[in-house]
Order: structure tokens, then C-alpha cells, then sequence
């Protein structure tokens, strides 16, 4: 089996079909989503096609140096995407830093583990490895880490008296945001446990699907899909647990108190 069916622009605007009757549906019943359907449309083919030809230049480039570059264009991008999913957000640079650093520490060293001793590409930086297992490993942190800190802000917010109720009787400020601080990570664990639950018998994945439409052998296909869920699964779980603590912490202080006026007002 070798080989693909190359595609052209008139076979993706055949597909676009199907987003056009589905934006008709939304002007017939009155729901009121026809223009955020065709403005993601437009978003997603624009920077689908400007990704290309960026990773066409790069590929050509050979340069550790742009591929480090891009890859943290693509971190600052996710932890604005973080910060912006948060209808709670801490105040200040807080609000960005500490969804933006524990996903660069949770998938900097996961992505270095599997680029490195893992798959072993020559160069190890090689961009047609980095991005897909970095863009991947990124796009599934970022749901985890958007989610733990939504609901972790929220329940300070809504459990404020409890919470300190419970630092005046001598608790810890960890041990008296406990329960809130168990809801949220569980919270953030839920999108990779409910996407590895199901992949292989409800969903065929992107990566593997799109490796059996090239031409690769269906059994590599699934090592490598394995691989990256895998890889999803342990960063997404560290970065969930770092933005989680990492939020605590900054909303007490060292005297055990509370500091909910490092929250914004809702969004």
C-alpha cells in the first residue's frame, strides 16, 4: 500500500458543503450560530493554509533555531487561548503565566523524552516529527489546563466562606482547598481519560487516520497513535496538576490566607 489521492481545492469546497447546510439550519431554527460557523471556517482554513507553507519553508530551512521559534509562538498562542477560556481569570501577568509555564514544563519535557530517547529522528529536532507530536501534545494540555483553572477559580469564588472557615479553625491552605482543588483536577483529567477510553472503538484518530490515507502500513499506524496518546496523556496529567497547585498557591499567601482579590470579576 503506497502512496495517496492528492486533493484539490475544489474537492475541499465540495466538502464545505456539508458547514453550509449545517449555517442554513442555524438562520431556519433561529439559533444564531451562522456567523461564528463561517467566521471559524475562514479562521481554520486560513491558518491551515499559512501553517503549511510556514512548515514548507521550515522543512526546507533545516534551522533549529526557526523551529524553537515557532514552537514558542505556538506556547504563547496556547496560553492566551487558556487565559481566554476562563470565564474567572487571575489578575495581572499571573492570569497568563501560569497556564502558558506549566504548559511549556509538562510538554517541554514530555516532548524532549519522546523526541529524544522515544522515536530518536536525526536531527532530533527534525520538524516534521516536532510539530505534529508537539502540536498534538499542546492542543490536548491546553483543554486540561483551560478546564482545572476555570473550575478551580470558580470555587474559590463561590466557596470563599467555607474555605476560610476552615483556615481560621487551622487548616492549611492546602488542606482546607481540598475538596475544590480534587473537583478541578478531575475536571481537567476528564478530556484525555474520555479520549483515550473511546479511541480504536468509538473515534479513529486524526494522526493515525491521516497516516492510513498517505499510504503507511495500518499496523505502524497504530504504534504511532498509541505513542501519541501516550505522550497526550502524561502532559496533559502534569499540566493539569502544575496549573492547579501553581493557582493555589498564588491565591493564599504564606500565612495561609485566602486571596480572592487576586481574581478578576467574571468575564
Amino acid at each position: 500500500m503506497t502512496g495517496y489521492v492528492s486533493l484539490g481545492y475544489g474537492d475541499l469546497a465540495l466538502a464545505s458543503v456539508f458547514l453550509l447546510i449545517n449555517g442554513g439550519l442555524s438562520v431556519w431554527l433561529g439559533l444564531g450560530l451562522e456567523k461564528r460557523l463561517g467566521i471559524a471556517a475562514v479562521r481554520m482554513f486560513v491558518q491551515l493554509s499559512l501553517v503549511g507553507l510556514v512548515l514548507k519553508w521550515l522543512f526546507a530551512l533545516g534551522s533549529p533555531w526557526a523551529v524553537a521559534g515557532l514552537l514558542l509562538f505556538m506556547l504563547v498562542f496556547a496560553g492566551r487561548e487558556v487565559r481566554a477560556r476562563q470565564e474567572t481569570r487571575m489578575r495581572g501577568w499571573w492570569g497568563y503565566g501560569i497556564g502558558a509555564g506549566s504548559m511549556a514544563l509538562s510538554a517541554g519535557v514530555v516532548g524532549v523524552m519522546a523526541l529524544g530517547v522515544i522515536v530518536r529522528s536525526e536531527p532530533w529536532w527534525a520538524p516534521q516529527y516536532v510539530f505534529p507530536l508537539m502540536g498534538m501534545i499542546l492542543g490536548n494540555a491546553l483543554n486540561g489546563v483551560s478546564l482545572v483553572l476555570d473550575n478551580l477559580h470558580r470555587a474559590v469564588v463561590r466557596e470563599t466562606r467555607s474555605i476560610e472557615a476552615q483556615l481560621m479553625l487551622g487548616a492549611t491552605r492546602w488542606q482546607a482547598a481540598r475538596p475544590f482543588l480534587r473537583v478541578a483536577i478531575r475536571a481537567g483529567f476528564m478530556p484525555i481519560i474520555n479520549a483515550m477510553a473511546a479511541t480504536g472503538v468509538v473515534s479513529l484518530p486524526g494522526m493515525m487516520s491521516g497516516q492510513i490515507l498517505a499510504g503507511v502500513d495500518p499496523g505502524e499506524a497504530v504504534k504511532y497513535q498509541i505513542l501519541i496518546m501516550l505522550l497526550i496523556g502524561g502532559s496533559s496529567g502534569m499540566g493539569v496538576i502544575l496549573a492547579a497547585y501553581g493557582s493555589l498557591w498564588r491565591l493564599t499567601d504564606e500565612r495561609h490566607r485566602l486571596r480572592p482579590d487576586r481574581l478578576g470579576p467574571p468575564s
